[in-house]
């Protein structure tokens, strides 16, 4: 087994100017540690199998869950099921830092509702 951090971990671009670093990546599940400057969001988007776990480091999020949206702030976890539209926002004076937990991987089985 081996440490990793974002200084080791797989980065990757997205959005407008958001990072994100695979922490854990295998075909099962993903553990990703990802960063959105202050004005920033995802698009909203569904995922038909994957059932995902957002939990927040610093800064504080807006997380619209089937067109409801709450405030999620420093150490807040919200989980998302497979299906349900949903988006992250960053409405805040500071960046967002936040580990998602997606299981099993989110990524090809996305659809963008925007």
């Amino acid at each position: 087994m081996m440490m990793t951090n974002i200084k080791t971990a797989t980065h990757y671009s997205w959005g407008e100017g958001c990072d994100g670093w695979y922490l854990l990546q295998s075909a099962e599940l993903t553990i990703i540690q990802e960063r959105m400057p202050v004005g920033t969001n995802d698009k909203l988007h569904r995922h038909t199998q994957s059932r995902q776990f957002f939990y927040v480091l610093s800064g504080s999020a807006i997380m619209t869950l089937d067109g409801v949206s709450s405030t999620m702030g420093e150490r807040d976890g919200m989980e998302v099921p497979p299906g349900v539209p949903h988006q992250i926002a960053n409405s805040g004076k500071t960046p967002l830092e936040f580990i998602v937990t997606s299981q099993p991987p989110s990524h090809g089985d996305r659809t963008d509702l925007e």
